[in-house]
């Protein structure tokens, strides 16, 4: 087993939270001896007290419970302490719990916002009221003990002295989801309340084969760098940073022996985007084009350093509006393309279709040689390495979401047998499907893994899940991707962003066409309803062609900072 040397000062587990009119006082209660931390509500500043300030019946504070410091949000004038206020054991990673945040809490520090001007006050009150939003977040994960920002690999392979520091000290930027909130506590060194938090996924199975209990864990880590959502982030920017980057992490542990394999995804790597424009699927747009090959250069560089060898597997159409994107991303990679790094475009609807999955074993075959060659990690009972993981798959398709989960638990599956053998649990034609329980676990650690980050990135869960789930496309699977289908649409065009006129625009186009048929019904008694029927469809047809034409400017998205590294 794999341990984390102890830091020199563990992180608080529980608090109590007091509110009182001028401050917040944060209290360990976990049987630690530290320092009560106090916020001060006009300005959000901090400062450690030894004491809890003393009630009395005219200044009686409210009290909760918390599980964590999230960090300090700050706004135009006001700040916004966000704490964990509810939480769930979900398994353990090399031996240390994890928790899943189930309920975050804001706590205004925006007294001063009294002494702001008008127009701050107006820009406070609107940005204060997307903070609901930040409350629902889903996907967030923790711990107290262990850095789940790092792979096992490279967890193992951190020097002692990196091993000492706090956390936050450890843990990789990229997946670091409160990185920018921490900033504050940071300044303040307050390492005990400063506890790092992924946004991603947390799955995790025992399950027996024979005589051996077998320990399953599949960890996504979601990338910082390009937030957002489905049809709102696309694409890389210029640093070569993409949007839904997500690590996924499958770990195996037996008898002492803990085994690793790492796979990334993300979408295409240059500068492109869809416009919301009430179309089921808009239209692609390459942005820029020239800066193609500069950006995915920069982006495959980054991977190089982080994972060594680089495999990208291109799973879009090859025709149609997702093959011009392919045939770009092909182009750009002629610049890259070496002995550590490879291109691979596969059409998995051109060879699936919509059920015969089972056909992405021609795609292993073509990979093979890669995943042998650069291997896993592996180490023995004793946390020596026998074997290291030396190059990653990287897959696409446009949302990174349904094929690629698809494809990415197919390549898991075929490793986690390679591994098993080696250990020794497996006989050399022993597969996963031979243990009935152990297979079904598996296929349900995979869907819900892709649920979650589908979740996280588009507002629904994955299609194609009754795949992954139960090794079979079915009719309810169908029905169940047409309805989340709708979802997304909905969420795309009416949710996400900043689309105001959106809903006035559809609400129009439905009041047209309701009228046109209402209007058709009533042709047959009266030949002038032909007329307005005509008249309303064609109304109808006007103002959605109007906002498709016009989409940039209904659908203009927020240019964020840049995060700081």
């Amino acid at each position: 087993m794999m341990e984390r040397a102890e830091s020199g000062q563990k992180l608080y587990t529980r608090m109590r939270l007091w509110e009182f009119p001028d401050q917040y006082v944060i209290e360990p209660t976990d049987g630690s001896c530290g320092s009560s931390l106090a916020v001060n509500k006009a300005d959000g500043s901090m400062n450690l007290i030894d004491e809890v300030p003393e009630c009395s019946s005219i200044r009686v504070p409210k009290i909760r419970i918390i599980f964590g410091v999230i960090g300090m949000l700050k706004l135009v004038a006001g700040s916004y302490l966000i704490v964990i206020t509810d939480r769930e054991c979900v398994g353990s990673y090399l031996g240390h719990p994890i928790y899943k945040a189930t309920s975050l809490k804001i706590f205004p520090c925006d007294q001063c916002v009294t002494n702001s001007n008008a127009e701050q006050k107006r820009v406070e009150t609107e940005f204060s009221g997307l903070l609901n939003i930040a409350e629902r977040t889903s996907g967030l994960y923790f711990s107290y003990d262990s850095n789940l920002t790092l792979s096992a690999q490279r967890l193992h392979d951190l020097g002692d002295e990196s091993k000492l520091l706090p956390l936050w000290r450890q843990a990789e930027p990229r997946f670091l989801w409160n990185n920018y909130m921490l900033e504050v506590l940071i300044d303040n060194k307050l390492d005990p309340y400063l506890l790092p938090v992924v946004q991603g996924s947390f799955q995790n199975f025992q399950a027996a084969i024979g005589k051996e209990i077998v320990d399953v864990t599949l960890i996504a880590r979601r990338c910082t760098r390009r937030n957002g959502t489905r049809m709102w982030r696309r694409g890389a920017d210029s640093d070569g940073y993409v949007a839904n980057f997500v690590e996924t992490e499958q770990i195996v542990q037996m008898n002492g022996f803990t085994s690793s394999f790492v796979q990334v995804r993300g979408s295409i790597p240059f500068l492109w985007e869809q416009v919301v424009d009430l179309t089921y699927k808009p239209k692609f747009e390459i942005v820029r084009p020239e800066e193609a090959p500069r950006v995915v250069e920069r982006h495959f560089l980054d991977l190089r350093k982080k994972y060594g060898s680089v495999l990208a597997v291109d799973l879009v159409n090859q025709h149609g509006g997702e093959g011009r994107l392919s045939e770009k991303y092909a182009n750009a990679m002629h610049r890259v393309i070496s002995d550590d790094v490879r291109y691979l475009h596969f059409d998995f609807h051109k060879i699936c279709g919509h059920v015969h999955f089972e056909r992405l074993s021609i795609l292993y075959d073509q990979i093979v040689d890669f995943l042998e060659k650069n291997g896993y990690l592996l180490l023995n009972e004793k946390g020596e390495k026998m074997k290291e993981q030396t190059g990653v798959v990287r897959t696409n398709c446009i949302d990174c979401l349904d094929r690629t989960n698809v494809t990415q638990s197919m390549i898991g599956r075929r490793m986690l047998e390679i591994q098993l053998r080696r250990i020794g649990v497996f006989g050399a034609d022993e597969t996963i499907s031979s243990h009935t329980n152990f297979d079904e676990s598996y296929k349900i650690l995979w869907a819900n893994h892709g649920d979650e980050i589908s979740i996280q990135y588009s507002g629904t869960p994955a299609l194609k899940g009754d795949f992954v789930r139960f090794g079979k496309r079915s009719i309810q699977g169908i029905l169940n991707d047409g309805w989340n289908s709708l979802a997304r649409y909905y969420l795309n065009n009416f949710s996400d962003g900043t689309k105001q006129s959106f809903p006035v625009a559809l609400a129009l186009v439905l009041i047209g066409f309701f009228l046109a048929l209402m209007s058709l019904r009533q042709a047959r008694y009266d030949l002038r309803h032909l007329f307005f029927s005509i008249m309303w469809a064609s109304l109808s047809v006007a103002i959605g062609a109007f906002v498709k034409a016009n989409g940039r400017i209904f659908c203009k998205r927020p240019r964020l900072n840049k995060p700081r590294s």
